[in-house]
């Protein structure tokens, strides 16, 4: 099977039951995408499949079959980081660190669609994402900064399409 994977065209050989995740991480090293709960609760392997964020712990890699997937290694590929990690780091939302490829990846996607979002749009977009160290409140002070710098990270790792 054939994906674009951070860029870069891909072809795995995969068993039909095998998850995005496990591809990403066994066979093409991306070990940026974690792994929890394997059931879709917790949000750390979070990855943009075609620019929306999905859990690649309950996508088949088959079903990513010509398709785009950016990690969190594809988002500033020439090793700079983007306006919405930045944002991360100014508000000290990165603590354990964790949970933030699937934050990350989240807000990229969440200020690309809405590029100044609600607190209500921030939290409907982050819920799917778990957090067990900052209470939250960093998290959303860090989306809020990237909406206000008005790069919300569209411009890297951006190819879906």
């Amino acid at each position: 099977m054939g994906l674009v994977v951070n860029g870069e065209r891909h072809e795995l050989a995969v068993e039909p039951q095998t998850t995005l995740l496990e591809a990403l991480r066994t066979q093409l090293g991306l070990t940026g995408t974690k792994e929890s709960c394997g059931q879709g609760e917790c949000g750390v392997c979070t990855v943009l499949l075609d620019g929306a964020p999905v859990l690649a712990c309950l996508t088949l890699a088959l079903d990513c079959e010509g398709r785009h997937v950016v990690t969190i290694e594809g988002l500033a590929p020439d090793g700079t980081i983007t306006p919405v990690q930045q944002a991360f780091l100014d508000a000290g939302a990165i603590q354990c660190g964790f949970c933030t490829p699937g934050m990350v990846l989240s807000t990229t996607a969440l200020l690309r669609e809405t590029p100044h979002p609600t607190p209500a749009e921030i939290g409907k977009a982050l819920e799917g994402n778990l957090c067990r160290c900052t209470g939250y409140n960093k998290i959303v002070d860090a989306v809020q900064r990237a909406a206000a710098e008005d790069c919300p990270g569209a411009q890297a790792g951006s190819d879906h399409g």
